[in-house]
Formats: structure tokens, sequence, C-alpha cells
């Protein structure tokens, strides 16, 4: 699956699991350290069960990667 440009994406479409490749090579517990280390952008709660990332925000981050190597 790819990131749209804009809105939202939500966990389970951004990580690797055991039945899927997401579009990060990562799993969700990488994932979330990263946020806890700063490292990957910080998700948004929107709603009591619901947190998601802005698609902008992980192109930033994405594209970033590319060019620190």
């Amino acid at each position: 699956m790819a990131i749209p440009e804009t809105g939202f994406i939500r966990e389970a479409q951004l990580v690797t699991t055991a039945n899927k490749v997401g579009p990060l090579p990562f799993s969700k517990s990488t994932l979330w350290r990263m946020v806890g280390e700063g490292k990957f952008p910080k998700p948004i709660k929107l709603g009591v069960r619901v947190t998601a990332w802005r698609c902008e925000e992980v192109h930033e981050w994405i594209n970033a990667q590319g060019q620190a190597a």
C-alpha cells in the first residue's frame, strides 16, 4: 500500500507485520520506539481509540532519510 499524499494514515497501514509488507520496513514496536526517541513524527489522537499520522509528515520523514545518507 502506498502512503496517500495528504490526509491521515494509521499504524496498521504503515508498518510491516508477519502477514503484510507495509510501506515502512519495520515493526510497530520500532515505530513507537522511534516516536518516543523523536526520530519519527508524533501521531495525532483523532479520537479515544484512533491515533494516526499526517501523511505529509510521513512523506517529509521518508524524504529526509534519503538526504541523511
